[in-house]
């Protein structure tokens, strides 16, 4: 009895039909981007609705949360800096966090929208969960190196940026 290898059980090119392997490999990052947008988008909701957080002083705020890391956090003068205006600090976390996980969610400007998540979790990385130890128990340096396969790749699929892209394709009449 003869028995023979299937050697073609994955299409040659990424964009073809091809099997269950090909269709996971292409649609693997987008729990990813459904995570982080969605965490993102709560994270920046949370802050802003939280009357405690959005001032200088006080329990819960942001203003006392920035004086209890400043000591322990990578880079201090960070930290000072958002001293200055704790409350316009604590607006501008808010609303770049929003305004990436609506990016990383809808996949618009997905590449940036990731790269801006990635700044924020590194700042708070640096910052506030700088004196984590061991270090896996701050979550923001889990957060900026999940963000690394969406600056990377983008949102190829399901996603207004690959919309855009088929349009201007169709528009131009080219397969670029």
């Amino acid at each position: 009895m003869t028995h023979s290898m299937r050697t073609d059980t994955h299409s040659p090119h990424f964009g073809e039909g091809g099997g269950w392997r090909d269709n996971a490999t292409r649609y693997a990052l987008l729990p990813l981007r459904i995570f982080l947008g969605v965490t993102f988008i709560y994270a920046g909701l949370d802050k802003l609705t939280d009357s405690a957080f959005m001032k200088d002083s006080g329990a819960g705020s942001i203003g006392d949360m920035m004086r209890a890391v400043r000591d322990s956090s990578a880079i201090p003068a960070l930290v000072d800096l958002s001293l200055k205006s704790p409350v316009g600090f604590g607006y501008a976390i808010a609303f770049g966090e929003l305004a990436v996980g609506i990016g990383t969610l809808l996949g618009l400007l997905a590449r940036l929208a990731a790269l801006g998540g990635a700044l924020i979790s590194l700042s708070l990385w640096l910052t506030v969960s700088w004196a984590s130890d061991p270090y896996y128990y701050g979550n923001d340096l889990a957060y900026l190196m999940a963000w690394t396969p969406l600056i990377l790749a983008g949102a190829p699929l399901l996603s207004l940026d690959a919309a855009l892209r088929s349009r201007r394709r169709r528009r131009s009449g080219g397969y670029r």
